[in-house]
């Protein structure tokens, strides 16, 4: 058996273009300091509607499977931030949080909520705990617990 018989063309299945430049936008991303990631997820989640839960899990899905460095252990902040790019690319935005895990193993962790739900963690939300949110909110500003100019308001990296 081949190489080529085993393992798909690249840009075949769920890595398409797109998801693939979601996923290396968000390693850029990903090297940000809190409070300007922050700024740069509320101004792009701007006009766009709440992810429904089913999609942000068919996005998850697809980002893992695509992405090694994603899918594992410590690639939880770029994962959540393809998730959320590869979702406004749909003119949707789920919850992203990035906060600490406080069930063991205590560690900060990055996640996305849709529909009050966690997508695609092992951990309920009841396990977690955000520091920033960036959120859609029908008719308010695209973060949750502060104003989008970086000012003094929750979200900045700083515990409430």
């Amino acid at each position: 058996m081949t190489t080529e018989m085993t393992m798909p063309r690249r840009g075949a299945g769920p890595g398409g273009l797109r998801l693939r430049t979601a996923i290396a936008a968000a390693f850029v991303l990903a090297r940000f300091k809190p409070g300007r990631l922050r700024r740069v997820l509320t101004r792009i989640s701007r006009g766009a509607r709440p992810a429904s839960y089913d999609t942000t899990l068919e996005v998850y899905e697809a980002v893992v499977a695509t992405s090694r460095r994603c899918a594992g252990r410590y690639g939880c902040l770029p994962r959540s931030v393809a998730i959320a790019l590869a979702c406004r690319m749909s003119g949707v935005w789920p919850d992203w949080c990035a906060g600490v895990r406080t069930a063991p193993p205590f560690s900060p962790h990055a996640w996305v909520l849709a529909e009050g739900r966690t997508v695609g963690e092992q951990a309920e939300a009841a396990d977690l705990r955000p520091l920033m949110v960036v959120t859609v909110r029908e008719g308010g500003p695209g973060e949750h617990g502060g104003d989008d100019d970086g000012g003094s308001g929750r979200g900045g990296g700083q515990p409430a």
